[in-house]
């Protein structure tokens, strides 16, 4: 779908004017064009007029749970279509992010854009596909932290306002529990990179197709998170717990810190928001996790439409055991001989920073894959309009869990010049989905006796 201004700011207008309001749920009539006229979960089935965009094909379940990384050798195998340089980025700048003409602007020797052929396979177990289709009569949109009487599935596949698309994002299908093996880098100007290894758990409460723990009237735990490094020596033995919840302060997260110099674990309300990841020495703030997430109230969120972008897309090849973290790091920004670039639709939504809810970021704008309600790429404005990190991340699907990733993360920081890669899995072990947790797992005084053995 095409805007011109007047007809963007007429639809802005009248989205903004929904958002700041509580949303009921869609009609039933609205609903019935699930698994029609949209795919269950709410993408366009149907390819573009062009052709640059297929119809969906969902592929079905291959593969254990455990021991897999993404692939898919027909798609592995493909040569570029052609590439976007500084050179010829006129021709495309109505598809590309400003992240991206930023990074093609700023290094015109060696930043370009691999453009691939265009494949939508993503596919989810059919109990997310139902429950997505019943939650667009029943889930309810009640504030940009508090929905309820949603259930398993995509709470709002029919969105009607930003913080909807989000909230897709942040308790999409993932499997009932992974285990991930999360490699991270501070890569320099000149190509040279600090490297940190973490080992994270996670219990998915929500979107767990065993035991879905549903949220209604402000009650719902979505995920219990736990994190580990392990390297370098002077970060490891530090631990995060996590305990997400619907609704913000102590009504939402509960998050818990390790630190060994301590020796022991306490309460961490700053495990949120803008303030830094550990570890990462400034390069990823807490909501920069997974692309987005966390509470949303710091911001206004406005639903700018659907737009047929380039975006990292099958990216199996950058995210498999092949590609070395030498391979990936390169001076000023990633080695772009590795990632795959494909067209898509994606869902545009706008963050603009509250006034009395101060964040680093005074503007933020998301683009969320159709087909995934992934978060896909972020351009990240300062108080002042100018264009500050740009977050790119790398999709591929996971036939073996019928769920979608990004691996790598990628963070560029346009004062600094350095980035930041995370979500590495390389020269490592791919997700396990296979592993199971008992109901201590998470919890703090798990975590004091595991540190204190």
């Amino acid at each position: 779908m095409t805007f011109t201004r007047k007809t963007l700011a007429i639809a802005v207008g009248a989205l903004w004017a929904l958002s700041s309001s509580a949303l009921a749920a869609v009609s039933a009539e609205e609903a019935k064009k699930l698994g029609n006229e949209l795919t269950p979960i709410g993408a366009n089935p149907e390819g573009n007029e062009a052709g640059t965009i297929p119809e969906w094909t969902p592929q079905d379940q291959k593969g254990p749970l455990s021991g897999e990384y993404p692939s898919d050798p027909e798609i592995d195998a493909e040569d570029p279509k052609f590439t976007i340089t500084a050179a010829n980025m006129a021709e495309y700048e109505d598809k590309l992010s400003e992240g991206h003409k930023l990074l093609l602007e700023r290094f015109p020797d060696s930043y370009k854009m691999n453009i691939y052929p265009s494949h939508r396979n993503v596919n989810w177990p059919e109990e997310i596909k139902e429950a997505s289709k019943r939650n667009a009569t029943t889930c309810e949109f009640r504030g940009p932290d508090d929905i309820t009487n949603c259930k398993l599935g995509f709470p709002f596949p029919v969105p009607q306002s930003g913080a909807e698309v989000i909230w897709n994002h942040k308790v999409k299908w993932r499997g009932n529990n992974a285990r991930r093996y999360n490699n991270q880098m501070i890569v320099q100007p000149d190509g040279e990179y600090q490297f940190t290894k973490i080992v994270e758990d996670v219990t998915f409460s929500y979107a767990n197709i065993d035991d879905p723990q549903p949220i209604k009237d402000g009650q719902g735990e979505y995920l219990r998170y736990l994190s580990e490094t392990v390297a370098p020596v002077r970060l490891a033995g530090t631990f995060i717990l996590v305990h997400e919840k619907v609704g913000t302060g102590e009504a939402g997260r509960r998050a818990w810190l390790y630190s060994p110099g301590l020796r022991r674990i306490r309460r961490a309300p700053s495990v949120c928001c803008d303030n830094p990841y550990e570890g990462t020495d400034g390069h990823q703030f807490y909501d920069q996790v997974d692309m987005f997430n966390g509470v949303k109230e710091r911001f206004t969120w406005k639903l700018l439409g659907k737009k047929e972008m380039y975006v990292p897309y099958n990216s199996h090849k950058i995210a498999g055991p092949d590609t070395t973290y030498d391979d990936l790091a390169s001076p000023r920004h990633l080695n772009q001989e590795l990632p795959r670039y494909e067209l898509h639709r994606v869902w545009v939504v706008e963050a603009e920073n509250k006034e009395d809810l101060r964040h680093t970021f005074g503007k933020k704008v998301l683009y969320v894959d159709e087909d995934s309600w992934n978060i896909v790429m972020i351009d990240n404005y300062d108080h002042r309009g100018e264009l500050m990190q740009f977050q790119e991340g790398h999709l591929s699907f996971a036939r073996n869990v019928l769920a979608t990733g990004t691996s790598p993360e990628v963070i560029y920081h346009f004062n600094t010049g350095r980035y930041f890669l995370t979500a590495l899995a390389q020269q490592d072990r791919p997700i396990d989905n296979s592993v199971e947790y008992d109901d201590s797992f998470f919890t703090a005084s798990a975590v004091q006796r595991k540190t204190s053995r």
